[in-house]
């Protein structure tokens, strides 16, 4: 492997501990919230929600859609790939 291709890849490691760091922090922010309601639980219904279940619904979407997937591929295009010797 190039010295580029190693120094990108060296730099996406970074990233992925930049958003795992910020993955736990919203984490810590959703566990600090309130308990929804039960029947606000149920319902999913935004318009009804009060802010904390909202701030808890956001936060999880983000999670689930971006942030995980996101740690995922670019931890993945991070690792050395099967032809990366160091001759």
């Amino acid at each position: 492997m190039s010295e580029p291709e190693e120094t990108a890849q060296e730099q996406l490691r970074e990233i992925v501990r930049e958003l795992e760091a910020a993955r736990f922090r919203l984490l810590g922010v959703q566990a600090s919230l309130p308990p929804a309601p039960e029947e606000l639980v149920r319902h999913l219904d935004m318009d009804v929600m009060d802010a904390a279940a909202q701030l808890r619904t956001v936060i999880q979407c983000v999670l689930d859609d971006f942030l995980r997937p996101a740690i995922r591929d670019l931890g993945a295009a991070a690792q050395p790939g099967p032809d990366s010797s160091t001759d």
